[in-house]
């Protein structure tokens, strides 16, 4: 492609998998997002929860003034705490949803233009009670939501039987959701990520095609899953060209271009398309990122 990729997405980093020092909300929170934010390679920035309001204050000031697009994951509230929302205890479910309703309000507080969050672990026994509680909890968070403003409510796909097991899931699971929800809140989406496709056994066309219309957020990545003894195993999101590993320039290339054929790349207007990229060991997370822009870059180069 000759024109500029900033044309057709907003570039984001993930900055809590980059920055892992700071994802249960706190340690180098305002350093690190200042390294994003005086980067113009990137337009977009997801953050998530930030536990000192102090904190929280000055890191709202610092992206008030970079222009940069706030997007909220609440991911880490979940995995990091063991919390499901489609927890089948009712109150373990009520603890989870809680949490969530916080999230919003700090997205609220951040300026945020998207809250995302995942589906949580199920047994196949009562997968449907999962399903059905899963359901439940949603749209109590896109009413939330709603009440407040016009926050989307963005469900990620993730695995659903290899690292972190969430329901949603599958395509064709994702699909009869989004369907579901759609129905009466019309502030949700669906978000897709390169790097859990492979754990999908799906192709990128298999993956997104059938959801294309609920397809609100996307991120990028890579995963080690060919062998359960290989470093890196599981939704660890290394880097791109990471030993082993499933995604590198080719891959992205594939997913850009479903991206771009079903309109979801555009230039009227562009969505967030962001890396999820994680140091692995002593890795450099500065150079993690780099890695990654250079593999946009070429990826981008090729289309």
């Amino acid at each position: 492609m000759y024109e500029s990729m900033h044309k057709y997405m907003k570039v984001g980093l993930i900055h809590f998998m980059a920055y892992p020092a700071t994802i249960k909300g706190e340690g180098p929170v305002l350093e690190t997002i200042k390294k994003i934010a005086v980067d113009d390679y990137f337009d977009a920035i997801e953050i998530t929860w930030i536990k000192d309001a102090e904190v929280r204050k000055q890191a709202k000031k610092m992206l008030d003034s970079s222009h940069l697009t706030v997007a909220y994951g609440s991911q880490p509230r979940m995995l990091t705490t063991g919390m499901n929302i489609n927890d089948l205890n009712e109150e373990g479910r009520q603890k989870a949803l809680a949490s969530l309703k916080e999230g919003i309000d700090e997205a609220y507080e951040m300026g945020a233009v998207g809250f995302a969050f995942l589906s949580g672990k199920y047994e196949e026994a009562t997968k449907e009670e999962s399903y059905q509680a899963l359901v439940k909890s949603t749209k109590e968070l896109c009413a939330y939501a709603k009440s407040k403003g016009n926050l989307p409510v963005v469900l990620e796909v993730f695995d659903y039987d290899i690292d972190k097991k969430s329901i949603i899931g599958p395509a064709d699971l994702a699909k009869r959701f989004a369907e579901e929800i759609r129905k009466e809140y019309d502030n949700f989406g669906l978000m897709v990520d390169l790097s859990h496709i492979p754990m999908l056994r799906e192709t990128c066309a298999e993956s997104i095609l059938p959801i294309k219309e609920y397809l609100v957020h996307a991120h990028m990545g890579n995963t080690v899953i060919k062998d359960p003894s290989f470093e890196a195993y599981g939704d660890t999101h290394p880097r791109f060209g990471f030993p082993n590993g499933e995604n590198d320039v080719d891959e992205l290339v594939e997913y850009l271009k479903v991206l771009m054929d079903i309109g979801f790349l555009n230039t009227k207007n562009p969505p967030i398309l962001s890396f999820e990229v994680k140091p692995w060991g002593d890795e450099d997370p500065d150079v993690v990122v780099a890695n990654a822009k250079r593999v946009l870059n070429q990826a981008w180069a090729k289309l």
